[in-house]
């Protein structure tokens, strides 16, 4: 089990696949832990598979809290410890937020950056504070239905493995998830989207109930040149409920583009 040392307390991260794979960075999204990606790297041959887990999530400490900034300090610090060479960062929800951030301020690390069911503005800050309140009163199990439903389409919500995604949502640190609420509800990246010139694929679900298809599309067409794919049927976590079109959306980009 690997700890990367930070200001704020331990990091969890995990590294997988050849020592000379193409590097590519995952980062989660809000709720979930590095094993959401876990159907999407046996599809995946030939690369190194870097996945931590964020502030407050998994098995990593609380530490404070962070702005998008910091969380794409966080990130930025790992590739520092590993030091893989220019890494592709991909990235779902919160986690595409902070891969924008960290493609922006260090360029130097990352090649090309996939965003996966993500937007520069996610919600509302009213939104956010009105879930903040409701998780303060009764934890994250009192939003779990209310986010399987904007997660997943209706044939995964049928599914056994539902139990599995609704019990790593309830077992997220109440604190850890306000943390991570807070900074997306202050996030706007369309300034830093913008900026952006590097090689990018922006990866949207049609049912996603979080960041609908609409959104993430408008996301795209403000980063010069990213190219834009919907996944039909699925919801807000393709690499779980699809992960054989998001790993085949994901191989055609690295082939075509991040290589």
């Amino acid at each position: 089990m690997n700890v990367l040392n930070r200001p704020w307390g331990a990091m969890h991260y995990r590294v997988d696949g050849p020592a000379d794979g193409l590097p590519v960075v995952f980062a989660n999204s809000l709720g979930t832990d590095l094993r959401l990606w876990d159907s999407v790297l046996s599809r995946l041959p030939g690369i190194r598979a870097i996945r931590f887990d964020k502030r407050g999530h998994g098995l990593s400490d609380l530490g404070g809290w962070p702005s998008i900034a910091d969380l794409a300090e966080d990130a930025a610090a790992l590739i520092d410890h590993l030091k893989p060479g220019r890494v592709v960062f991909v990235g779902i929800s919160v986690g595409g937020i902070i891969g924008q951030a960290l493609a922006a301020a260090r360029p130097d690390l990352v090649k090309a950056l996939v965003l996966s069911n993500s937007a520069v503005i996610m919600g509302s800050p009213h939104l956010w504070q009105a879930r903040i309140e409701v998780i303060r009163q009764g934890g994250t199990a009192a939003i779990t239905d209310a986010v399987m439903e904007r997660w997943f389409g209706p044939a995964f919500r049928a599914l056994p493995q539902l139990a599995a995604w609704r019990n790593m949502l309830i077992r997220t640190d109440d604190q850890g998830y306000i943390a991570i609420c807070k900074a997306i509800a202050a996030a706007d990246l369309t300034a830093t989207a913008q900026s952006l010139r590097l090689p990018v694929q922006v990866i949207a679900g049609a049912a996603d109930g979080s960041s609908p298809p609409d959104q993430v599309e408008a996301t795209a067409r403000l980063i010069e040149g990213a190219a834009y794919h919907c996944i039909p049927d699925v919801g807000h976590l393709p690499p779980v409920e699809a992960p054989q079109a998001f790993a085949e959306c994901l191989v055609s980009f690295l082939k075509d583009r991040a290589r």
